[in-house]
């Protein structure tokens, strides 16, 4: 399909009631596509998607449509949400610790490239600590510097890890067995299929 197919596929998937803060709804985005102005379409298909939760071939589409448009960011964001759609989706306030206290000297990127380990309460079979992987977005910020704050999306490798991850409970973010951050998780939203049975 070409992007105004994909956009247009996307839109169909959007509850007509659904709106932005800016109350644009479906109907604004297809006088957008009328007009051929895609970009602007993709971004407010984002906005309604961020606001709801739509299903995973939306995200697929406007990733599709993204990439052939060769907007990169909106691209590996809606890749990102596809990951939080099959592995679940772990928001936390994330503080990082300073250059003085951690092996970590620069930036880490917001986008989602970094895949840190985590400290969320598992032990090894010998007594140890168990770490579980998880994707790192940060929230509204390109970067985020050693010593810094900011809300933080983690994407679970293994989401059966993480089953009994609470709001309010506090986690260890590692690179190497030092501690890199500190975090404390603000909402869970995991998979159906890795819930445990009740």
């Amino acid at each position: 399909m070409d992007v105004p197919e994909l956009l247009e596929a996307a839109s169909l998937l959007v509850p007509e009631e659904a709106a932005t803060e800016n109350d644009i709804t479906v109907r604004d985005i297809w006088d957008y596509l009328v007009h051929d102005e895609w970009e602007v379409a993709l971004g407010l298909l984002e906005e309604l998607g961020d606001a709801r939760s739509l299903p995973l071939a939306f995200w697929e589409q406007l990733a599709e449509a993204a990439e052939q448009l060769r907007l990169e960011r909106s691209a590996t964001w809606c890749h990102w949400r596809c990951s939080e759609l099959r592995n679940g989706v772990i928001r936390a306030d994330l503080t990082l610790r300073p250059t003085a206290e951690a092996p970590r000297t620069t930036p880490i990127s917001g986008a989602g490239v970094l895949r840190p380990m985590w400290d969320i309460g598992h032990l090894s079979p010998t007594g140890g600590r168990a770490v579980s992987i998880a994707g790192l977005w940060v929230e509204n910020m390109p970067m985020l510097e050693p010593g810094g704050r900011a809300t933080v999306r983690l994407v679970p490798l293994t989401p059966s890890h993480w089953t009994h991850v609470q709001p309010g409970q506090q986690i260890t973010m590692h690179e190497d067995r030092a501690v890199a951050g500190t975090a404390v998780i603000l909402e869970g939203c995991l998979p159906a299929t890795t819930m445990p049975a009740r």
